[in-house]
């Protein structure tokens, strides 16, 4: 290739990759308007303070990049690498630690267990490293308008922005967060943080960027109205039985019980000593097929991001974390 067509190439790449950042197609006046309506009827957020903040709001092209290429598309084996690690295991131990007393009260108030707590955190923001960079307004601004695939689902979200900013006193304009819209230690997204967040440190207020014991009581009372059953299993690893037929990998209920699951070819490489509402997981692992019996509980932990492997992650960093010493991926 001649030294000509290679610098054509790089100015044509530029030159798109300017067209890119620009807004692909001006939201109208009366998209707006009639986003603001159905904002102040469903959720009462007020008018003028969302026409104010949306004359702000700025399209972000790489948030449209983000969304299209996430992690989760990766296969188990390589999804795993990514939070199991010696580093975020130990930093996991480590915060665990400091707040101890705070993470024992809020396990013996909800039943879920505090390293699980620690192992949210730890995936979505790498213990509070890494909570966003983005305006959540601009976020979901450019989702709500901008991508289609989900765009009902991010209208509600900014909906619910403008109403959580009016609920906790806080200026929409200047929030940060995650590509998708979630902020604070936990990531919640807006209705998240609407439903579920609590007063833990009891000041009258819900804040999930700098009070310890309001994340973590919020992260806890997710599970909790998600179904978190204390003291169950969340999951187990599987025997497969020659033949048995590989399951989907689903974020759905419990679809059986053990018995059933043992009838199918499928039972837990541990006993259990009894027969619970059960299901069975197939994960792509680093060898072959990875079989997994999952309950109730890992359930719940599919509330929080719907990906099986999200779940799994978290779980596996929470038994990590869990652990008398450190333990990297195998």
């Amino acid at each position: 290739m001649s030294v000509r067509v290679d610098w054509l190439l790089l100015g044509c790449l530029a030159m798109s990759g300017a067209l890119r950042a620009q807004e692909p197609a001006e939201v109208t006046a009366a998209e707006r308007e009639a986003f603001i309506d159905d904002a102040a009827a469903r959720f009462g957020a007020e008018p003028a303070s969302m026409r104010t903040a949306l004359a702000g709001a700025v399209y972000q092209q790489s948030i449209i990049d983000a969304i299209t290429r996430p992690a989760e598309a990766k296969p188990w084996h390589g999804y795993r690498p990514i939070f199991l690690t010696d580093a975020r295991i130990a930093d996991g131990k480590a915060f665990m630690q400091q707040h101890a007393d705070t993470l024992a009260r809020v396990q013996q108030q909800t039943g879920v267990p505090a390293a699980l707590i620690v192992a949210i955190i730890g995936v979505e923001t790498n213990y509070g490293r890494n909570t966003g960079r983005y305006r959540v307004l601009d976020a979901l601004y450019t989702l709500a308008f901008h991508y289609p695939p989900r765009q009902a689902f991010f209208r509600a979200e900014l909906g619910q922005l403008f109403a959580l900013a009016r609920d906790e006193s806080l200026d929409p304009t200047t929030l940060t967060g995650s590509y998708a819209g979630a902020m604070g230690w936990g990531q919640f997204m807006p209705s998240s943080y609407r439903n579920f967040a609590r007063d833990g440190d009891g000041d009258g207020r819900r804040d999930l960027f700098a009070s310890m014991p309001d994340v973590f009581a919020s992260i806890a009372n997710y599970f909790v109205a998600h179904g978190w059953e204390p003291g169950n299993p969340v999951a187990v690893p599987a025997i497969a039985a020659e033949g048995a037929q590989p399951p989907i990998a689903t974020a759905t209920p419990p679809a059986g019980h053990l018995a059933v699951l043992g009838a199918q070819g499928f039972r837990p490489a541990v006993a259990l000593g009894r027969d619970l509402p059960a299901s069975v997981l197939a994960l792509d692992g680093e060898h072959g097929a990875e079989y997994w019996i999952t309950f109730q509980n890992f359930y719940a932990l599919t509330r929080y991001n719907r990906s099986p492997m999200y779940a799994m992650a978290v779980y596996q960093l929470s038994q990590a974390i869990a652990a008398d010493a450190p333990q990297a991926a195998p």
